[in-house]
């Protein structure tokens, strides 16, 4: 019974598959920091009214 061996490759990503992901993981680090920076130091707004809420 023969095997079906796999297609040989190097073994290592395309640099630029390595830059994308890098990208995109300092993209989401800093839209993550940003949002926690600015719920911290941000303008104080009063929580919106509740719709479910009747008011007399």
């Amino acid at each position: 019974m023969s095997r079906a061996l796999p297609i040989g490759r190097d073994g290592a990503r395309p640099r630029w598959r390595g830059a994308i992901t890098t990208t995109l993981m300092l993209l989401l680090a800093v839209v993550i920091a940003r949002d926690i920076l600015a719920r911290r130091w941000g303008g104080a707004t009063p929580p919106s009214a509740d719709v479910t809420r009747r008011i007399p």
